[in-house]
C-alpha cells in the first residue's frame, strides 16, 4: 500500500471517528434535552388540569369529553388526581390507564413530592400538589409525538451529513496527502537520475524549515559525503597504481637487463638482490595498503580486547629494530602508575602494534641519528604517548598534509616512503577512539602526541 493511500484512510478514519462522535454526542443531547422538556410540559398540563378540577371550574364529563376528542387528533395528556390516600378524584381515561397507579406509586410521590418516569414509550410524571390547604396527587402522561417526529427528522439529517462528510473527508483527504507527497515524489524524480557519473549533482530544496526540506538537505550531505568518497577513492587507485608502477618497472628492467645478455654468477647475484629489493619495496607497499584498508573497518568489525600499551610500543620496537638494525629506539615511562589500567587500553592489538611501528619508524628515518624517544604517561583518563625525533621539523604548510595518503612533502628529501604510514597510524588512532597531533619546529625535530581512552 502507498504511503498516500495509507494516509488518506489515516485521515478518513481518525476524521471519520472524530465527526461520528460529534454527531452521535449532538443526537444525545437533543434527546435528553427533548426528554426533560416534555416532563416539564407534563408537569404544567397536569397542574393546570388538576386546579381546573379541584377549583370546580370545569365538570368531570366536560374534561373527559374534551380529552376523548382531542386524543384522535394530538398526542393529549391524560391526567388523574389522586388524594394522599390512594383514592382516585379524577382521572381522564380509567379505561385507557397509562400510568396505572397504585398505592405504592401514591406513597413514593408524597414522599418525593415529585417523579418522572417512562412507561414503553410515553413519559409520565407524578406530582404532589396543593389545593385549598389539602395535598393531592397528580399523575400526567402522554406521548410526545412532536419531539420524536424532530429527534427522527434530526436523525436523518445526521446520517445523511455523515455519508456526504465520509465521502468529501476521502476526497479532501486523498487531495491532501496528494499535495504533501508530491514533493517527496520530486524528491524521489530528481534521485533517480543521479549516478556515479553526475553525484555532484544535488536536490533542490524547497524549504530548509520544513520535514521535506531536512530530508533533501539530509540525502545530499550523503551524496557530498559519496562524492567524496568516490574521489578519494580515484585517487587512491591513482595514487596505489603510480606507487606500484615504480618498483614493478625497475624490478622488469633489472630482469630484462639480466636476461639481455650472458652474464657472471657474480652478475646474476647482484641482479637477484636488486630484483629482491624491489620485491621487498613492493610488499611493503601492499602490506601498508592492506593495514589501511583494514584501518577504514568500522570498530564493531574488529575484535576489541584490553591491552598494555607498553608492552605494544615494546613489540613495536623490537618490530622496527629488527628490519633494520641502523635504527635504535627508547622508552621511557614519565610517572609512575599506581594503578595498571592507566597504560590498558581496549583495542586491537595488531593494529595499534601498526601504528606505533609507523610512528618510531617515522621517528628513526628522519631523525639523524636514527633514533626515536617514545614516553609514556596519562591524564585525565587518557593514555598520552609522545613519539619524538631530532630531525630537521616539518615546515609548517606541510603540518595539515602528512596524513593525507601517499602525500610526500618536499622536506621528506631522499628518504625512501609511500607516503601511508602516518595516514594509516591516524586511522588506527581514530578507530580506537583516540586523537593524534604534530608538534614541529624546522630544525628542532617533531614530536606526535597520541592519545587514547585507556580502560
Amino acid at each position: 500500500m502507498k504511503i498516500r493511500t495509507r494516509l488518506t484512510l489515516q485521515y478518513t478514519v481518525v476524521t471519520a471517528v472524530i465527526m461520528l462522535l460529534c454527531m452521535l454526542s449532538v443526537y444525545m443531547y437533543s434527546e435528553r434535552s427533548r426528554s426533560e422538556t416534555f416532563f416539564r410540559e407534563l408537569e404544567k398540563e397536569g397542574v393546570t388540569k388538576a386546579e381546573l378540577f379541584l377549583s370546580g371550574s370545569v365538570d368531570t364529563l366536560t374534561m373527559q369529553s374534551i380529552y376523548q376528542n382531542n386524543r384522535h387528533y394530538i398526542d393529549e395528556v391524560e391526567v388523574a388526581v389522586y388524594d394522599t390516600s390512594f383514592n382516585m378524584l379524577y382521572h381522564d381515561s380509567s379505561k385507557n390507564d397509562i400510568v396505572k397507579e397504585d398505592s405504592t406509586m401514591i406513597s413514593r410521590v408524597v414522599r418525593q413530592k415529585f417523579i418522572s418516569f417512562y412507561v414503553d414509550e410515553y413519559q409520565a410524571v407524578g406530582i404532589l400538589h396543593s389545593h385549598a390547604g389539602r395535598e393531592y396527587v397528580v399523575t400526567a402522561a402522554a406521548y410526545d409525538g412532536y419531539g420524536y417526529d424532530n429527534l427522527f427528522a434530526l436523525r436523518h439529517i445526521l446520517l445523511a451529513l455523515s455519508v456526504l462528510g465520509l465521502s468529501l473527508l476521502v476526497v479532501a483527504g486523498y487531495l491532501l496527502a496528494k499535495a504533501a507527497l508530491s514533493p517527496v515524489r520530486s524528491i524521489a524524480d530528481e534521485a533517480e537520475k543521479i549516478t556515479a557519473g553526475n553525484i555532484d549533482s544535488r536536490l533542490p530544496v524547497a524549504s530548509e524549515n520544513d520535514e521535506l526540506g531536512e530530508l533533501a538537505m539530509t540525502f545530499n550531505r550523503l551524496l557530498q559525503r559519496l562524492d567524496a568518497a568516490f574521489s578519494s577513492q580515484k585517487m587512491f587507485v591513482s595514487n596505489v597504481s603510480h606507487e606500484l608502477k615504480t618498483p614493478m618497472a625497475a624490478l622488469i628492467a633489472e630482469l630484462e637487463l639480466a636476461l639481455s645478455r650472458h652474464r657472471t654468477p657474480e652478475q646474476y647475484e647482484e641482479a637477484i638482490r636488486n630484483v629482491l629489493d624491489d620485491a621487498r619495496k613492493v610488499t611493503k607497499l601492499i602490506d601498508g595498503l592492506l593495514d589501511m584498508a583494514r584501518a577504514d573497518y568500522r570498530p564493531d568489525q574488529i575484535k576489541m580486547e584490553e591491552v598494555r600499551a607498553d608492552e605494544l610500543l615494546m613489540d613495536a620496537r623490537d618490530s622496527v629494530l629488527k628490519g633494520n638494525r641502523d635504527y635504535s629506539a627508547d622508552i621511557i615511562f614519565e610517572s609512575e602508575a599506581d594503578d595498571d589500567s592507566v597504560l590498558t587500553l581496549n583495542g586491537n592489538s595488531y593494529l595499534l602494534t601498526t601504528a606505533f611501528v609507523n610512528l618510531i619508524e617515522n621517528n628513526c628515518k628522519y631523525s639523524p641519528d636514527g633514533n626515536s624517544v617514545v614516553s609514556i604517561s596519562h591524564y585525565r583518563g587518557m593514555c598520552v604517548l609522545r613519539f619524538s625525533d631530532k630531525g630537521h621539523g616539518i615546515p609548517e604548510e606541510e603540518r595539515d598534509k602528512i596524513f593525507i595518503p601517499f602525500y610526500r612533502g618536499d622536506s621528506t628529501g631522499k628518504v625512501k616512503g609511500h607516503g601511508i604510514g602516518l595516514a594509516l597510524a591516524r586511522k588506527i588512532v581514530q578507530l580506537h577512539g583516540g586523537t593524534i597531533e604534530v608538534f614541529s619546529h624546522v630544525g628542532e625535530g617533531t614530536t606526535f602526541v597520541v592519545r587514547l581512552p585507556h580502560v
